[in-house]
């Protein structure tokens, strides 16, 4: 896990609140807190109108924590323009489509929580990766791309700004080039056989014919990339599902042995839930809810404390559940009156990636996402750029944890977290931590947290902090399993 319990609860530090833009990065390129009380130059437009969003001129504007630095970075200045916590989650998002997809490409999915005061629980949006109709048929089968349609759902509900606007800035990374950070840097390392076999994978992440990939600090250029998000920003995100866009992603989909169709894209539609909720010590909770059941696991570790059964032995068993009792009033039933599933044991889930967002009205997104397998198929969607989200008919889910506290109105605390099966324990954790206004002790393992925490509340005057992982990701870590290789050799056309 990315922290542990001490006998007495977490290990204190001393609470800081920046006024500079953000904290140091490591040589590696590793986010510490990014915390704002300076203003950008610029203008955002709003929603429904012809009015612009002004830029915050001064004092606490919102708090970003996130795996990946310059993605954080594109939130960072959203929120200092005046948009708020939904308007830089879906900046970030698509941000990190372009600064890691290995993890979180156009052609992801993944699950969103968003709360602002004034909700009751707030509002879950799930978007997972999901199978095409074609995957018996398929050599590597792709996943469905749901993050746009994700995103784009969460914007709608929560967001403030136009929300073309929101894509511009990953559309500059791609065309213009974006650092390698050392996140991407070690996916990279982990499966760069597989990789650079492809011709075209191998042009976009390759650093040589010798087989060598991009290491950190190494420039990544993805013009075709910028060029599908130009027209998502310009057409809309539908461009991706029922347009030109869409058209041009099924057959590179289906060239690289993907094997969807425009009807796949068509039907594959993002959903508004309910989340789970409890509560505990006067706190009101929010969790993600199934099918994103990282939700449930971290729900059940955080109200265990250090004395529970483990989150991935509580998924295991309501996985094994027929489907009819895996659904969310299931769950929150289970929390609700106890009786819940213990025992057995996952298999190694797909990597994952998180972050969270507070706005300084206290509105907050968390947010994990997933390719079902370090980037994915391994493979591109033609010419636009999209690597690939493997298809989850081969490849477990992956566990997807966020949650958000608040109390009588107020924001206090949210947390996600990845780390494959051990993401929903190392969530709970640091959701305990950002409620209790401390920073997690960290300890080996693969869990890594991202948490934002104003224990007065926000809105409020009390100091808000946010906290992600300090380790470097150029240390050693477990090697992911590598893109699936085909059943047979794929036919190329002549």
């Amino acid at each position: 896990m990315a922290a542990q319990f001490k006998k007495n609860g977490f290990v204190r530090s001393s609470s800081v609140r920046f006024s500079a833009s953000l904290s140091s990065l490591s040589r590696f390129g590793r986010a510490r807190t990014l915390v704002l009380g300076v203003a950008l130059a610029g203008t955002l437009t709003a929603c429904g109108g012809t009015h612009t969003i002004k830029p915050v001129t001064g004092g606490y504007v919102g708090t970003v924590a996130a795996d990946e630095p310059r993605a954080a970075v594109v939130a960072r200045d959203v929120l200092a323009r005046g948009g708020n916590a939904a308007d830089a989650a879906t900046a970030l998002g698509f941000a990190l489509s372009v600064t890691l997809p290995s993890r979180a490409s156009l052609g992801s999915g993944g699950a969103c929580l968003a709360w602002r005061p004034g909700d009751t629980a707030g509002q879950a949006f799930i978007f997972l990766p999901r199978a095409g109709t074609a995957d018996a048929k398929a050599d590597r089968p792709a996943a469905v791309p749901m993050l746009a349609r994700g995103l784009f759902l969460m914007h709608l509900h929560y967001g403030s700004v136009d929300f073309s606007q929101l894509i511009s800035p990953a559309r500059g990374l791609a065309a213009q080039g974006v650092p390698v950070s050392g996140l991407l840097a070690t996916d990279l390392n982990a499966v760069k056989a597989p990789l650079v076999a492809n011709d075209a994978v191998r042009a976009v992440f390759g650093n040589d014919d010798g087989g060598a990939v991009l290491g950190a600090n190494d420039v990544l250029l993805q013009p075709r990339l910028a060029g599908a998000l130009e027209r998502l920003r310009i057409a809309g995100v539908g461009d991706l599902y029922n347009g030109s866009l869409g058209q041009t992603f099924v057959e590179g989909a289906q060239a690289s042995g993907g094997g969807l169709t425009r009807a796949d894209l068509r039907a594959a539609l993002a959903e508004t839930q309910a989340p789970l909720t409890a509560r505990a010590d006067g706190v009101d909770l929010s969790f993600l809810p199934p099918p994103a059941d990282g939700g449930l696991g971290m729900a059940v570790a955080y109200l265990a404390g250090a004395r529970g059964a483990r989150a991935d032995q509580v998924v295991a068993a309501w996985r094994a559940r027929p489907a009819a009792q895996q659904g969310g009033a299931q769950a929150q039933a289970m929390l609700e009156g106890g009786g819940l599933p213990t025992g057995g044991t996952l298999v190694p889930l797909p990597a994952s990636t998180s972050f969270v967002v507070t706005d300084r009205l206290g509105g907050t997104v968390s947010c994990a996402l997933s390719m079902n397998n370090l980037f994915g198929t391994g493979r591109i969607a033609g010419s636009t750029g999209i690597v690939l989200a493997a298809s989850p008919t081969r490849l477990p889910q992956p566990l997807l944890a966020a949650g958000i506290a608040h109390q009588g109105g107020q924001f206090r605390g949210a947390a996600a977290a990845s780390g494959q099966n051990v993401a929903a324990d190392t969530a709970a954790i640091a959701l305990h931590a950002a409620v209790a206004g401390v920073r997690p002790q960290v300890t080996q393992g693969l869990g890594r947290a991202n948490l934002v925490s104003c224990p007065q509340g926000l809105p409020g005057a009390g100091a808000c902090f946010g906290w992600t992982d300090p380790r470097d990701y150029a240390q050693p870590q477990t090697a992911a399993a590598p893109p699936p290789p085909p059943r047979h050799p794929v036919k190329r056309r002549k």
